[in-house]
């Protein structure tokens, strides 16, 4: 008995493992079934068309789970022939006893498909932004699949899952950019779609390795990994110039080679617009030209700034909707000189600009206010700090350092480009080895400026130069002004040079300044505001160090200066004296006819100059025109008498007399007969007096000389009045 019952155990087990491995590897064929699941399916979904072959009744063992199987199955879905290489339906196998087929889910293995196939079969997948996401924006490839549908009680589909590959596939991301070549596999649900092996090219721009994770929801959320191989030319970057909200940078690069790890994350709305976005990336920037579009000059450059080049750089950079940012280290240079080295960070916000950076420079700087000069080629180290927020601009700090020379800014503010405020600049240069400035500026409460050396060598030139904007409007402080030594123009230094006064919209109200040129020679200013009128005196013992600006005294020595104006916004008044002083290298002209004259004759030979007893220039102003009302000169060897005016644009004209001989005048005066012919006793009758007009734009002025003229009443009156006063 015992023997019977383990034969038939035996048999048993036997007869269940060949009919275990029948199912599940042969199966059993059979077309019993085949109306019955069709018309199952097709009552699930009447676009569905399915016509089967043969089905086999299989166990898959590892879910043990019974299944019908069939092979190169007729499937159209909306009249479109669905390439499948098989289907599975997983049912319950008690209800298919009784004629009551329960489907579980079925299984599509789908190879080659051709997506433009998908994108017509796409209403199966939910939700509907996907099969938005499909119609619009994938544009070619071929796809192997498999799919599994479950279905509920009432057979109908409540989930599925799908894993294979996508082959040589385009993907629009605008309408004039396309990744193409795109090759991956993926794995995607109801919820989300994991993409691994990404590659792709976008124009000359490499994907690899790439991954991407979407999840499907009200909204759509996107995040991917990859690594880009970037070969850009200027082309390609206007391109994209869109992509990064008209960023003028990206449109300027004209050459960049990076290789580039990323990181993308993006959030959609149920139309697929981009909600919010970050893209990071980290990487090595072999090769970045840029060209600017209107080259960058400045008055402190001795060449404009038309190209930048960056080489073998480390860069890391974040684009979002909320902000964006770049940290970038390695080596540049500017114009193809020599690479230096440089660091650079940018953070970009909605309403701010923050652009940190350190570089080695050695190219050429010119500070004219400063009398400095950092030659082409000299090592020097810039480091700054700038903030930039709607209208303001902030330096935060800023520091040059060069040998000995240091130049440092701290908090200094602009906003719509006119100063504001700053905290602290100091500065200390050095002019062939020997220091020449050496102060602070601070402005708090009220503007102070100390320091033991200022070299204003070519403060009249900045003085000089045509500027319309008052960039300095909005300062209205009490300014004190303490230097010990200053450095001027054509003289010995100035010493103990003190200011005290007060600005108001940028301009001085009133100042009162003293300094001392030494060997009993002073500098004295003073500047009053009344009736809406500024009344400005200067006076010097010394005045070569006012004057070197213009051609009109050049040659100009020894001598004192008594310079008066009245002046509002409109029109000023003005008169200039100058007494007791000698022109060096004087035109050419004044040289011919000083000849005529003894006394000037041998100045000239002694090398000491034309001698000028007093110099007088009124001048008026107004909007565009400068009139010189009167200018007269008196000396022992010549005397000039003269007016004119002057335009905005430098066109000159004046006219006027000189009397080159006015000694010899008075030696032949004193011979019998002949000197009362010559020059007669009675005022106004005299010879000798030449005339003279001077005509033309700036570097263009003509003279035109007329060598006999009798000298006219107005002229020997201003002589007879001049003598009278020194009286």
């Amino acid at each position: 008995m015992k023997n019977l019952f383990f034969k038939l155990i035996l048999f048993l087990i036997f007869t269940t493992s060949i009919l275990i491995i029948l199912l599940s590897t042969i199966g059993i064929n059979t077309n019993k079934f085949n109306n019955l699941i069709t018309e199952k399916i097709e009552q699930s979904n009447k676009d569905i068309n399915l016509n089967l072959n043969k089905i086999n009744f299989k166990l898959d063992i590892k879910e043990l789970s019974l299944f019908l199987e069939t092979r190169n199955p007729n499937l159209r879905y909306k009249e479109v022939i669905v390439p499948t290489d098989n289907i599975k339906v997983y049912i319950d196998f008690k209800d298919l006893i009784l004629q009551k087929l329960k489907i579980k889910k079925i299984n599509f293995s789908v190879s080659n498909l051709d997506i433009l196939q998908l994108k017509k079969i796409a209403t199966v997948f939910k939700p509907s932004n996907f099969k938005s996401f499909i119609n619009n924006n994938i544009k070619k490839g071929k796809f192997s699949s498999d799919i599994e549908f479950y279905f509920d009680d009432n057979n109908n589909i409540y989930n599925f899952i799908a894993k294979g590959d996508i082959l040589e596939a385009a993907l629009k991301i605008k309408d004039d950019l396309l990744i193409n070549k795109i090759n991956l596999n993926y794995f995607a649900d109801n919820q989300d779609i994991l993409i691994k092996n990404v590659f792709g090219e976008i124009d000359k721009i490499k994907i690899l390795e790439g991954d991407l994770r979407v999840k499907l929801s009200n909204e759509i959320q996107l995040q991917s990994n990859f690594t880009t191989d970037l070969k850009l030319n200027q082309q390609l970057a206007k391109k994209y110039y869109s992509i990064f909200k008209k960023n003028e940078f990206i449109k300027n690069i004209t050459k960049l080679e990076t290789i580039l790890s990323n990181n993308l994350s993006m959030n959609f709305d149920e139309t697929l617009k981009i909600k919010k976005f970050n893209f990071s990336s980290e990487g090595e920037v072999s090769i970045l030209n840029y060209k600017f579009k209107n080259p960058i000059s400045s008055e402190f450059l001795k060449n404009d700034i038309k190209t930048l080049k960056i080489i073998n750089s480390k860069l890391k950079s974040n684009y979002s909707s909320q902000n964006s940012g770049m940290d970038i280290e390695g080596k540049y240079t500017i114009n193809d000189k020599d690479y230096q080295n440089f660091y650079l960070k940018n953070q970009i916000s909605k309403n701010s600009n923050i652009i940190k950076f350190d570089l080695d420079y050695y190219n050429l700087i010119n500070l004219d206010f400063l009398n400095y000069l950092k030659s082409d080629g000299s090592p020097s180290k810039i480091s700054s700090e700038i903030i930039k927020k709607n209208e303001s601009f902030l330096i935060k700090k800023f520091k040059l350092i060069e040998n000995k020379t240091s130049l440092e800014i701290k908090n200094l503010k602009f906003k719509n480009l006119n100063f504001i405020s700053i905290e602290d600049l100091i500065v200390k240069t050095y002019k062939d080895k020997k220091k020449n400035n050496d102060f602070k500026i601070n402005i708090g409460k009220k503007i102070v400026i100390s320091g033991s050396h200022f070299d204003a060598t070519n403060f009249s030139k900045i003085f000089n130069k045509k500027n319309n904007k008052n960039q300095f409007k909005n300062i209205n402080k009490e300014i004190a002004i303490d230097i010990e030594n200053v450095i001027a123009p054509l003289s010995d230094n100035l010493k103990n040079f003190k200011l005290i006064g007060f600005i108001k919209k940028g301009k001085f109200k009133k100042l009162s300044a003293k300094g001392d040129f030494g060997n009993k020679r002073y500098l004295d200013i003073s500047l009053k505001d009344e009736a809406n009128k500024k009344y400005l005196e200067v006076f010097s013992d010394l005045p070569q160090p006012l004057l070197t600006e213009y051609n009109f005294f050049k040659g100009l020595t020894g001598g004192t200066l008594l310079f008066t104006s009245v002046f509002d916004e409109i029109s000023s008044n003005s008169k200039l004296k100058i007494e007791n002083f000698k022109v060096k290298n004087a035109p050419g002209m004044i040289k011919l006819l000083s000849l005529a004259d003894l006394g000037g004759l041998a100045d000239l030979t002694r090398g000491e100059g034309l001698s000028f007893d007093v110099l007088e220039i009124s001048i008026s102003k107004e909007k565009n025109l400068t009139k010189f009302d009167e200018i007269f000169a008196v000396g022992p060897s010549i005397s000039v008498l003269m007016d004119g005016y002057q335009e905005r644009n430098g066109l000159t004209s004046l006219r006027g007399t000189l009397v080159p001989a006015k000694n010899l005048n008075k030696l032949i005066s004193k011979i019998p007969v002949i000197g009362e012919i010559v020059v007669p006793k009675e005022v106004g009758e005299g010879l000798f007096g030449i005339s003279f007009k001077i005509k033309g734009p700036k570097g263009k002025v003509k003279t035109t000389i007329n060598p006999i003229r009798t000298i006219t009443p107005r002229f020997i009156q201003k002589i007879i009045d001049r003598k009278k006063n020194s009286k």
